[in-house]
């Protein structure tokens, strides 16, 4: 209690005053704990601190440390929750959504503080209770429907055309699924490309002999394989700089989703991604190492790297830098505000309205409507009406990827299209913690020359091969799981990998027969594996498995594995559009004033989105999406 003020109260006293101001703990003294206290638990990347002050036992204030959470997912959970338990004198707050780990572990941290200040933690356990906020009614150009990475660089771009710009969010923090992408973008013909010394003619033929033995009755992809074999041809003439081009990338990204992609859609894509690079430089996220990724015939994904030149997750990176700009250009964000309704005037989107929190009615009128609200991979509910074989599996969805967008859409009097929505994405590289979280690993390890192994030892697969078929190969090994198996020269290079050890993802050995004890395989088939491989590496050549990337030998000591297993990643289908992101209906005309952008449209990626495509995606649809709103607005 403030003694400033005066107050000697007796026992009963203090209780009736503690009722008052808000159960103070510890309430039969006259006086209760004061002064600073520290506790730590551990996070997803490393130890979370929490110093509490107590001031007569009543929480006065929290700082909270974690330099090991992840940016722009942990880092909102640091941020936000010790002002709220400062502001409800209690322990009992909301996870941030996403952010569950780092959200538990703060609340431990803190938990531990109390414990050393000699004071209960379960007599801070009473909920803060949310003040009622009215209803609110808003005016502005564009609705944006979604805080992603489409739904925030569509504000940016309509923001700096000078349209009024406001967000709804349903989480309580930007970023959605773009904030958990650890890879990278893809993008063709780059600058940055030509640093790199080429080196994947295999790559370049395997995926011209694929489109000629399997898609020949496919006119799209037999029209850019002729494209790209003239330039191919052209470039052996004359091998100047690296080897790609923006056919090359259609025709991945064809061959990649089975050839049912749109090809218009593929075709604005990878036309704009190179410039669209340089777009993300102009506002302050530099994509500057370019590696290889599944799918890809070349090196081309583009990826941040950090202050010690480490190659880091996207996603994390990005984000925060498109918040900043969001935020430095007025845009008005509401969170924890979920749209349920798209409004309609005389045909045309007119709006949005939404549920705030405690229930109040959001709405906002708008001369356009942009949804961003990602695909609906979350919703396992959806999933599985879609394809009842992954009833029940794990996602590595954020918690607000559960459909609303396509949802409020199809809904009667609006009738928009969808397509391919039974193409769900298993991504093969999922680990999964001892309390059932699933994380996300990078398709990145893989195309830097990490390989996968079975329970028996052995490789099972083309590492490096799409998405869909290294999970089938997964899947259909002891277990349905896989090793994913690194070295130090792989560490050393990346922050992200670090990330993982720190977390406790790995399992580790100085030698190949030292890991394999860590993994519980057969030591002498594994050391066979290795050696193996490291001979194909050598020799440029995969004889069991056809691989054509080989990146260096894992032989450089310790070693490292991650136990892998595919889980629910994207939602390839959800609303049709056209190449200026404007929304289609069932009759197949465009229904003014409402785009879509990301990944709750459907027809970019066909069957199988290629790792690097789903940033590619939002980057440069959210541009399309954003400019198309602003001049509809004009």
């Amino acid at each position: 209690m403030d003694q400033k003020h005066g107050f000697r109260l007796g026992t009963v006293g203090l209780f009736a005053a503690a009722l008052v101001l808000g159960a103070i703990p510890g309430c039969a003294k006259s006086k209760g704990v004061s002064g600073d206290f520290t506790g730590t638990a551990k996070g997803n990347g490393g130890t979370v601190t929490v110093t509490v002050t107590l001031k007569d036992s009543v929480i006065t204030d929290v700082k909270a440390d974690g330099p090991d959470e992840t940016q722009g997912i942990g880092s909102k959970a640091i941020d936000k929750l010790p002002g709220e338990m400062v502001s409800g004198n209690t322990l009992n707050v909301d996870a941030v959504s996403g952010a569950t780990i780092t959200s538990n572990a703060i609340k431990e941290a803190a938990a531990a503080a109390l414990k050393s200040a000699g004071l209960n933690p379960d007599d801070y356990q009473t909920a803060a209770t949310a003040a009622a906020a009215e209803d609110v009614t808003e005016d502005a150009d564009v609705v944006i429907v979604g805080a992603g990475g489409a739904g925030m660089t569509a504000a940016i771009v309509a923001a700096n055309e000078g349209r009024s710009v406001v967000i709804l969010e349903s989480q309580d923090a930007a970023g959605g699924n773009s904030v958990r992408s650890t890879g990278g973008m893809n993008a063709a013909k780059t600058s940055y490309q030509d640093e790199n010394t080429f080196g994947e003619a295999a790559g370049v033929q395997k995926t011209l002999d694929t489109a000629a033995s399997k898609y020949a009755d496919n006119q799209t992809i037999t029209d850019l394989a002729k494209t790209v074999q003239e330039q191919w041809d052209a470039y052996q003439a004359n091998p100047t700089g690296y080897f790609d081009s923006v056919e090359l990338f259609e025709l991945d990204t064809m061959i990649g989703g089975k050839g049912i992609n749109d090809p218009a859609l593929v075709k604005t894509l990878c036309e704009n991604s190179a410039d669209s690079i340089e777009w993300l430089s102009s506002i302050g996220a530099d994509l500057k190492s370019v590696g290889q990724f599944g799918g890809a015939s070349v090196k081309r994904i583009h990826r941040p790297v950090n202050a010690e030149g480490k190659t880091t997750a996207v996603g994390a990176y990005v984000v925060p830098i498109l918040e900043k700009n969001v935020e430095d250009l007025g845009v008005k964000v509401y969170y924890d505000t979920t749209a349920n309704k798209i409004l309609m005037k005389d045909g045309k989107a007119a709006g949005v309205e939404a549920e705030g929190k405690s229930g109040n009615k959001v709405t906002v009128n708008a001369k356009a409507v942009i949804l961003a609200t990602g695909g609906f991979g979350a919703n396992n509910d959806m999933v599985a009406e879609q394809n009842p074989d992954l009833k029940g599996y794990i996602t590595t969805n954020a918690p607000g990827a559960q459909g609303q967008g396509i949802t409020m859409a199809t809904a009667e009097g609006i009738d928009a299209a969808t397509v391919d929505m039974k193409q769900i994405q298993l991504h093969p590289t999922v680990h999964v913690d001892d309390d059932g979280n699933a994380h996300l690993i990078t398709e990145g390890l893989r195309g830097d020359g990490a390989i996968l192994v079975n329970a028996e030892g052995k490789r099972f697969t083309d590492e490096v091969g799409t998405r869909d078929a290294v999970s089938a190969a997964e899947n259909s090994q002891t277990g349905g799981a896989a090793w994913l198996i690194i070295d130090q020269n792989m560490v050393d290079a990346s922050a992200v990998i670090q990330g993982y050890i720190d977390s406790g993802y790995t399992v580790q050995g100085d030698t190949y027969e030292d890991l394999a004890k860590a993994m519980g395989v057969d030591e002498s088939t594994f050391a066979e594996t290795m050696n193996t491989w490291n001979t194909d590496v050598e020799n440029k050549s995969d004889p069991d498995f056809n691989r054509t990337t080989f990146a260096n030998k894992l032989d450089k000591a310790p070693y490292y594995a991650i136990k892998v297993q595919p889980g629910v990643h994207h939602t390839m289908g959800g609303l049709k559009i056209d190449t200026s992101a404007e929304v289609i209906n069932t009759s197949g005309s465009v229904i003014p004033g409402l785009f879509a952008a990301g990944e709750v449209t459907g027809g970019v990626h066909g069957a199988n989105r290629l790792g690097g495509n789903a940033v590619a995606d939002f980057v440069v649809f959210g541009r399309i999406a954003g400019q198309s709103a602003a001049d509809y607005t004009k």
